[in-house]
């Protein structure tokens, strides 16, 4: 680190979103900020490769307020991911839901960032299913009073960032163009053809290639305070089905129809997370409209010049 740099610390540094960040920050040729690199364990592979890229690796919890607290001591900025679907310990099992886990997270960094004194968080989060559901008995409640757990308490946690007078950005993301190499990809139907099942009926999904949730981030940092206290929704495309599986065409070098699955069909699948997954993708599709709207394609652009669209992320892995 020179002495012109100012420290970011990234929580969840080996993930998707903060390793985005991470890795965004040590290939910038501006050089105008380190990394910090926050992890569970320092010794895993992802956090070495960050070490000897040149990070600052240190070990701490968002369990722990004091143990965060240290890791954000003297950094101008820091980035807060919390993630719904880790794994967890039978203990922590036992004491609180995922989303109870989600709001105490956040609430940790929150208290531990407002102490250490950090001048700019951005708190990456989603919106709150139950503003468009509300009541809605089609979508069933999952832990308690959620309908999606993974966006409705991260939503709810905002409110500590406000509360504790953190200076935050809350950065509202979407889903990951990774999906369709895993979860979402085509399947073979009894014909053999590839076959493309998302659950969004004949609406525009927004997505983005995680590593530009990590580039965009790094885009708000570097214009300072001008985004404090506001939200911003970022994504790096809008695709209806059909368009998300002509693309995916071009990946896989053979046709993929689209023949979208239905909410219920998904939710009655019974693997873990089935029903909050077929709720995301009904509220994906019937709030369709607004969600992406907030997400203005060519405002995200002047964060993150270089962003992905999918068309152009497809190329890339066809390159790879």
């Amino acid at each position: 680190m020179t002495m012109a740099q100012h420290v970011i610390t990234v929580v969840g540094a080996t993930g998707n979103q903060g390793g985005g960040l991470a890795r965004a920050i040590l290939s910038d040729p501006g050089g105008q900020f380190s990394v910090r690199a926050v992890t569970r364990n320092r010794h895993s592979t992802q956090a070495k490769r960050l070490a000897a890229g040149g990070a600052e690796v240190v070990e701490a919890d968002l369990y722990d307020v004091a143990g965060m607290q240290r890791a954000f001591e003297g950094a101008e900025a820091a980035f807060v991911v919390t993630n719904y679907w880790a794994e967890r310990t039978a203990e922590e099992e036992a004491v609180r839901t995922r989303a109870e886990s989600e709001l105490y997270q956040a609430e940790t960094a929150a208290r531990a960032a407002k102490s250490a004194g950090v001048a700019h968080v951005i708190w990456s989060t989603l919106e709150d299913t139950r503003d468009h559901f509300g009541d809605d008995a089609r979508v069933p409640t999952v832990e308690g009073r959620y309908k999606v757990p993974h966006f409705d308490a991260k939503a709810e946690a905002d409110a500590a960032f406000a509360e504790h007078g953190v200076p935050t950005t809350f950065l509202r993301t979407a889903g990951f163009y990774e999906g369709f190499l895993s979860d979402l990809q085509p399947v073979r139907d009894p014909s053999g053809h590839l076959v493309l099942t998302l659950p969004m009926a004949d609406r525009p999904m927004a997505a983005i290639a995680v590593g530009d949730i990590g580039r965009t981030a790094l885009g708000i940092f570097k214009r300072g305070p001008e985004f404090i206290g506001q939200t911003v929704s970022i994504a790096g495309d809008h695709l209806t089905g059909d368009e998300f599986a002509a693309e995916l065409s071009r990946l896989h070098g053979e046709p993929v129809a689209y023949r979208p699955q239905s909410w219920n069909e998904l939710r009655a699948m019974g693997f873990p997370g089935a029903v909050e997954m077929g709720n995301m993708f009904q509220f994906y599709a019937e709030d369709s409209e607004r969600f992406t709207a907030a997400r203005d394609l060519a405002f995200v652009r002047t964060l993150n010049p270089d962003l992905l669209s999918f068309h152009d992320w497809v190329a890339r892995q066809n390159a790879a």
